[in-house]
């Protein structure tokens, strides 16, 4: 039986259209997995999405649609995306299918059973955008998320509580007995210092919103993200918590393949992943996965991805322009995984008239041309062999012993720069041997035969060894070398073999696999696709005003008396506001955003001297402040309790 190895992405959330970081994760794994097939490793790739909350309840109801219509479009862009760059995975998880949500609740009954879930009333601050609970010390200045930024607002409700604190030791113990359990070492550190300033019992269940998997007997309580989201990892693989003690059939792909070798992550969201699901397992009796890896974000020429600044990477965009190859290459060799990364649409040329087109494809053209001209396109013998043929082969094999230290670190820059070490030395080895003047001479014909073969042989290999980075480059490279375009190992020793390519056969057409790309021509044409959303957030801009103007406005701190929807009107609030000298109707359109009840009995900042302006048939004295995001929610600006109505906000 061969080995086995399981690899999964998160499951990327449905309230946003996938974009470069969902691009490089996947990439990543989707390497990681043609890697160990290549090897002979029985491989599975797990991908999908995450379905449930209230962001998505609250952005299908702006679009007049039902959570799973808005879920259900969102998905087919995954689909489309991932067919378009390669992505190999085995299944692809969605947390609205009946197999998942029956396991989630069967998992929740038997932590439920154990009597490590228990009912309670959570009372704290919120982050809707984080959907995270936190206490008055973990918020940042100002009362700010401590993980967005953003504002929070004080909540209570009822709810079930996973019993995390419990499993505190257990889960030191463990990362303690297994450093490479969190990947890389600085991600351990900081999940290390989190545990041990004491884990605290985990919110898992909402009754603010409906859009989620039900508790079991308890309707009124949705399961919440941790529990619902996480469990993905053995939904997929058919994990039942009913069958003691293993949760498997002997027939199952959760006997198959669990543990997981690797979860791929964001940063982002590596506590949830190397704290949370490791101590649910714990409690399930689980094993843990075998390795976590917290990868970088991806900021834009210095500059975090923004709508409103229009350098969103658009991956669909990228790939018309580069080629799915190209980007692939240049996502997992520009930047060290597990570090942020600048992406800039000039490096991306030139890594691709550099590396691709000048080092590897010009070694190609070049040195397959040559066989054509001087053996009729036939791979001469590997005859005649000297020191400089021996060196070649030599770092063919160190390449692969490299090779394979590297890609157990996914350490895929290092895996790129080795296997391009082997081509620049090839590059160099054909300046040196001269096979264009050896040519001139009939009586050096055998060598200047084992010259071109050791260089298609080294391309042979480094078809071998880009396969899982570029496979539709690596095949077309095969093809040109007359050999099978498909590449099946049953053992990873294979890839250091040497003077494996066999003489007699008949090269391919060869042809350039990376043409060079014009710079000013590529850039003129991203400028040009850039160009509406740069205008609009160019429009966005308001123009500097002097300190006298902005002293006319007078923002104060008003307490909310009461909150109601204005009838017939999906977007309005009227609130009764208490200024400190008198109550005042203000009508704010964030009702897509907040209901009635969230905002009875808060402090709010508001101009006070805005002009009055009737809204539905109601007269607005006011405007309340509010941070609003790319996707049109607010965030209003909730101000401490003890701040008195009327106090002024300068």
């Amino acid at each position: 039986m061969s080995e086995r190895f399981y690899i999964s992405t998160p499951i990327y959330y449905v309230n946003d259209v996938p974009h470069i970081g969902h691009t490089y994760t996947t990439i990543a794994a989707d390497t990681m997995a043609r890697y160990q097939r290549m090897c002979g490793k029985d491989t599975y790739f797990l991908t999908g999405t995450d379905e449930h909350g209230q962001k998505i309840e609250q952005a299908a109801q702006k679009r007049g649609m039902s959570p799973l219509q808005l879920a259900d479009e969102v998905v087919q862009r995954y689909h489309k995306l991932w067919s378009l760059i390669g992505i190999t995975n085995n299944d692809f998880i969605r947390t609205t299918e009946p197999r998942h949500k029956k396991i989630v609740q069967q998992v929740f009954q038997k932590l439920q059973a154990a009597g490590d879930i228990y009912a309670g009333d959570y009372e704290g601050w919120y982050c809707t955008p984080c959907e995270a609970f936190w206490t008055e010390s973990q918020l940042g200045e100002g009362g700010l998320c401590p993980d967005c930024g953003r504002p929070t607002a004080r909540m209570k409700e009822p709810t079930y509580f996973f019993r995390m604190s419990k499993y505190q030791d257990q889960l030191l113990a463990h990362i303690e007995a297994n450093p490479n359990f969190i990947m890389p070492e600085s991600r351990k550190n900081e999940i290390v210092s989190f545990i041990k300033e004491g884990l605290r019992d985990l919110s898992v269940s909402r009754t603010s919103f409906s859009w989620g998997v039900e508790v079991p007997n308890d309707p009124k309580h949705v399961i919440y993200v941790w529990i619902d989201a996480l469990t993905n990892y053995i939904s997929a693989l058919g994990y039942d918590a009913r069958i003691e003690p293993a949760g498997y059939v002997d027939d199952s792909l959760f006997k198959k393949y669990w543990p997981a070798d690797f979860h791929l992550v964001g940063k982002d969201i590596v506590r949830f992943h190397t704290v949370y699901w490791p101590t649910m397992l714990m409690a399930l009796g689980l094993p843990l996965p075998k390795h976590v890896f917290a990868h970088g974000w991806w900021t834009v020429e210095g500059q975090k991805m923004s709508k409103s600044l229009g350098n969103v990477v658009n991956p669909f965009q990228m790939i018309d322009t580069f080629g799915v190859d190209v980007v692939r290459y240049f996502l997992l060799r520009e930047v060290t995984f597990g570090l942020d990364g600048d992406f800039s649409y000039k490096a991306l040329i030139h890594r691709t008239n550099g590396d691709l087109a000048n080092d590897l494809g010009n070694l190609v053209t070049r040195s397959l041309g040559m066989i054509g001209r001087y053996f009729d396109g036939i791979v001469p013998p590997a005859d005649f062999c000297e020191q400089a043929d021996e060196d070649i082969q030599a770092l063919i094999i160190h390449t692969a012993n490299e090779y394979h230290k590297y890609f157990a670190e996914l350490a895929f820059n290092k895996v790129l720069a080795s296997v391009w070490a082997l081509v620049s030395a090839l590059n160099k080895y054909i300046d040196e041997m001269q096979p264009w003047a050896l040519a001139k001479d009939e009586s050096k014909r055998n060598r200047l035969g084992m010259v071109l073969y050791t260089v298609a042989d080294g391309l042979r290999a480094i078809s071998n060894f880009i396969a899982p980075f570029m496979p539709d480059s690596a095949k077309k490279l095969r093809a040109q070398l007359g050999m099978s375009t498909e590449i099946a190992f049953a053992d990873a020793v294979e890839l250091a073999n040497v003077n494996e390519l066999k003489a007699g056969s008949k090269l391919g057409e060869v042809v350039a696999l990376f043409p060079r790309l014009d710079e000013k021509e590529i850039m003129a044409k991203i400028q040009a696709e850039a160009a509406p959303v740069a205008d609009k957030a160019a429009k966005d801009e308001k123009p500097q005003i002097a300190f006298d103007d902005f002293a006319k406005v007078n923002l104060v701190a008003g307490f909310v008396e009461d909150a109601e929807r204005v009838p017939k009107s999906d977007k309005l609030l009227k609130l009764t506001v208490n200024d400190g000298k008198a109550k005042r109707i203000i009508v704010s359109g964030i009702a897509a955003t907040y209901a009635p009840e969230d905002l009875k009995g808060k402090t709010l900042a508001f101009v006070e001297n805005l002009k009055p302006v009737k809204l539905m048939g109601i007269q607005s004295n006011g405007m309340v402040l509010s941070a609003t995001d790319a996707a049109g929610k607010h965030n209003l600006l909730f101000l401490p309790d003890g701040v008195p109505a009327g106090t002024i906000i300068k």
